[in-house]
């Protein structure tokens, strides 16, 4: 296990480290991360990084493959763009956490901002806690759980992106619609719960049958210019 600290260093440099030190094959802590921003970017090889502490704006951005814990909580931007890999974070996240993600995992153990998953094209985000407005917005793919509540306008817009809410959600966005859960569903849910969160937190959480199904409507998908009024109501 090879050791960073951060202290009196530049990102670069503490990037560069990183990068080197996974391509070596070493699992890596870094200490005194500060909640500087930009840390664990553009990681490409696997391998463990563990941050002590917690990180600033756009943690584990651009990343493709690495396993990413960080022990503490993180700005916005997390795990921004990610193709592969995991990331967890044992307290918050800030705004567009998982935004655009491509696959991979993102878990959130405490409460996301909003717009968690804007954007995102596949892979899967799970939020212990609550997130924050607009979370799904444009969702075009993969899976994401909220084990709490939501803010207004959760689903957004959403393409082809699953949501799954354990709490309250607070307002659906334009065209997310309630849908019934599936037995697979079911089944998906139990097991990436039991994945990635340990027992003390998914013992706070309804069981499977319990989790409310959010879907695209569809009717945003394509315009047509007589259907006008559906796009003026959404705008």
């Amino acid at each position: 296990m090879a050791e960073l600290i951060c202290e009196e260093r530049t990102i670069r440099e503490i990037n560069a480290d990183i990068r080197r030190l996974l391509k070596e094959g070493e699992a890596i802590t870094v200490r005194s991360p500060g909640a500087r921003h930009n840390l664990g970017v553009a990681l490409l090889a696997s391998g463990e990084v563990v941050f002590d502490g917690s990180v600033g704006y756009y943690c584990a951005g651009l990343m493709d493959g690495a396993t990413v814990r960080i022990k503490g909580s993180a700005g916005w931007g997390l795990a921004e763009s990610m193709l592969s890999g995991e990331v967890i974070v044992e307290g918050n996240a800030g705004n567009s956490a998982g935004a655009a993600i491509r696959g991979g995992a993102l878990v959130v153990q405490g409460d996301s901002g909003a717009r968690t998953g804007v954007s995102m094209k596949n892979g899967l985000i799970i939020v212990s806690g609550s997130c924050g407005y607009m979370s799904g917005f444009m969702g075009q793919g993969g899976k994401m759980i909220i084990g709490g509540d939501t803010a207004e306008a959760f689903g957004d817009s959403m393409y082809e992106t699953i949501c799954f809410v354990g709490g309250e959600i607070a307002d659906l966005g334009n065209d997310a619609i309630l849908a019934e859960s599936s037995d697979e569903d079911k089944q998906f849910l139990d097991t990436s719960l039991a994945r990635y969160l340990p027992a003390s937190l998914r013992a706070n959480l309804p069981d499977a049958a319990g989790f409310k199904k959010v879907v695209s409507g569809r009717k945003l998908w394509n315009f047509k210019k007589s259907e006008w009024k559906t796009w003026e109501q959404a705008l």
